[in-house]
């Protein structure tokens, strides 16, 4: 087909002149917003095996926590028995418990009421 009768083809007359016309773009179904994953609370449980110092070491090797909340969430377990690391969904939860536990610490993870 020659171009000349391609432009015909995908054309329209306005005012003597021609312009193309714009191909329709379907509209993409309508999906419902992306859900929220259910919050899991990691906890970190006191033990009389390790040293403050290691478990610093630990929880800020494997948590993004900072020096100081990683002090002060070691310090709180070591005085309660357990303390709150952090909250995330349920797999990267049950990550930090084998992570943890791979380095000789108790951690948990619970659904978050």
């Amino acid at each position: 087909m020659a171009d000349q009768d391609r432009r015909e083809l995908y054309s329209d007359e306005i005012g003597g002149q021609t312009a193309p016309v714009k191909p329709r773009r379907r509209k993409a179904p309508k999906q419902p917003p992306p859900r929220l994953l259910p919050p899991w609370k990691v906890i970190l449980h006191n033990d009389d095996i390790n040293e403050l110092d290691k478990v610093v070491r630990i929880v800020r090797q494997l948590t993004p926590l900072s020096k100081q909340e990683a002090v002060t969430r070691t310090l709180e377990a070591n005085d309660t028995g357990a303390a709150l690391l952090l909250v995330t969904h349920q797999e990267r939860a049950e990550l930090y418990v084998e992570q943890f536990a791979s380095c000789g610490l108790t951690v948990t993870a619970e659904a978050e009421a």
